[in-house]
């Protein structure tokens, strides 16, 4: 059973600037955390999770750079989930089954133009909504109070 990530026991953040760098230091932090709190490296989860992680800051990293000079990762897990979200101050809100559904093509808020962040090249929103799905979990956008900002969060069965 999948646990909402405010239930989970386990927390821990990370903000980094927006740089290309930041996805190098996601990664790095992603496999110590799942280290620290029991999973196994080995787990069939841990790649795809260091696959998606580091799709969703590439794209912050790409897209958010400009109005965003930092980007944070947010882990939560528990016994049998883990979650993290990655959050920047750019406004753009991806529609994510639309970027499955429509390969990534744009889909609703970009006009279906394919220029919004998460245009499919090769990766993207396209193979993070689709790895999510296979592993049994979810992705959900929740923007910011404000408007001005968002967090892709991801939640996963292990």
């Amino acid at each position: 059973m999948i646990r909402r990530p405010e239930a989970l026991p386990y927390r821990h953040v990370l903000t980094m600037p927006t740089t290309g760098a930041a996805v190098r230091v996601a990664r790095e932090t992603t496999e110590q955390v799942l280290t620290e709190w029991g999973v196994d490296r080995r787990h069939p989860c841990v790649d795809p999770v260091l696959l998606i992680l580091a799709e969703l800051v590439t794209n912050s990293v790409r897209h958010a750079a400009a109005v965003s000079p930092q980007v944070t990762v947010v882990y939560a897990g528990g016994p049998d989930t883990f979650a993290f979200a990655v959050h920047d101050r750019h406004p753009y809100q991806p529609a994510l089954l639309a970027a499955f559904t429509d390969g990534g093509r744009g889909g609703e808020g970009s006009g279906g133009r394919g220029d919004g962040p998460g245009a499919a090249s090769g990766g993207g929103l396209p193979t993070v909504v689709q790895l999510t799905l296979q592993l049994g979990g979810t992705a959900v956008v929740r923007g910011d109070p404000d408007g001005r900002g968002k967090s892709v969060w991801i939640t996963l069965p292990l």
